[in-house]
């Protein structure tokens, strides 16, 4: 895990003190930490340009004589019911990841008190479903973990309701393992319902930097490269379109946060991404665009390995969108079916 020392330890001295206060936040204690305004545009610019000027990939040789890590970037506005389990899934490997939280700071939070996620929350703002503020959540996070540790090798973005579904060995040798290293993230060309979400901002809004052959659709759960990850915090071209609000008359249409990142990466390196996300959903019976929510009267271990498997040659890792009332059933399974090859 990266030390409890201030995030932003290495920025330059050359900056005065009030601004460095003001610029650069810390990874701070959840039991202290106070209310935090909506940073402004400049505030995120400055984060993102420290993220991309203090950051570089790692070589070949690194991963050979280092052990790449693994972030775990959570993305909430409401408790993190699973920490439990999660803990639990981390166990014994410290030294193989990190942990960052974007709470929404308009929402009162039980904050979780497993060692892992104590002093992981990050400075945020609002977020609210189909708008930029998720794009944005997202962007800070990455940018976070870019700043707090060079070993930082993928970044997994999931939600509150999210939870691992194999051992974390399995999750790391499954990244780690490749050659070159892709991320993996959804992305799809063929959706029905892409061209009414390409204009939900207008019929010409996204011209000239998204032409609509490259439009894309995807997840909004990923697992980036560092790479990647960097490619994301430096862009401004596509993102000044997609933060861009919808018309009153497309919101239902309107969902960036599922669009920005499957269409960034396409357009810059579709080659180094796998086309899937790791994370299973269930997309029968959903309800005003969200998916099932399983409840604990569906947790079993047949579940678990059925969520496990897809269509292709690989395993799923994660899995949403379970109730908080699954905790429990969960944690039965935890050390006899989930936590074991």
């Amino acid at each position: 895990m990266a030390t409890s020392s201030p995030l932003f330890f290495s920025f330059s001295l050359l900056l005065s003190l009030p601004l460095v206060l003001l610029l650069a936040p810390r990874l701070l204690s959840p039991k202290t930490l106070p209310p935090i305004p909506a940073a402004n545009e400049l505030q995120d610019l400055a984060l993102f340009r420290r993220a991309t000027l203090s950051s570089s990939n790692l070589s070949s040789s690194d991963l050979h004589s280092t052990r790449p890590k693994i972030a775990f970037l959570f993305l909430t506005n409401s408790d993190l019911s699973f920490s439990p389990l999660w803990e639990l899934f981390f166990s014994s490997h410290s030294s193989l990841f990190n942990v960052y939280v974007h709470a929404d700071p308009s929402t009162h939070l039980l904050l979780p008190q497993t060692p892992s996620f104590r002093h992981r929350f990050i400075p945020s703002q609002p977020t609210s479903r189909s708008s930029p503020t998720l794009i944005s959540a997202a962007r800070r996070l990455l940018a976070a973990a870019l700043l707090d540790d060079p070993l930082n090798s993928f970044f997994a973005l999931l939600s509150q309701h999210c939870i691992p579904l194999n051992p974390f060995p399995s999750l790391y040798h499954s990244l780690l393992s490749q050659r070159p290293l892709k991320s993996f993230i959804e992305i799809l060309a063929d959706e029905p319902s892409l061209h009414a979400r390409y204009v939900a901002r207008g019929d010409l809004t996204m011209l000239p930097e998204v032409p609509f052959p490259q439009f894309r659709v995807g997840s909004q759960f990923f697992v980036l490269t560092r790479r990647h990850a960097l490619l994301v915090v430096r862009d401004r071209r596509l993102w000044k379109k997609f933060r861009l609000p919808c018309l009153k008359s497309r919101e239902s249409s309107c969902y960036p946060e599922e669009h920005y990142f499957p269409t960034l990466l396409s357009m810059r390196d579709p080659a180094g991404c796998s086309g899937y996300t790791l994370t299973r959903v269930n997309w029968t019976e959903s309800v005003d665009g969200h998916p099932h929510l399983y409840g604990p009267g569906e947790v079993s271990a047949d579940l678990i390995r059925t969520l496990r498997k897809s269509n292709s040659s690989y395993e799923y890792m994660f899995a949403r969108k379970f109730s908080p009332s699954c905790l429990e059933p969960l944690m039965e399974l935890a050390n006899t079916v989930i936590l074991k090859d």
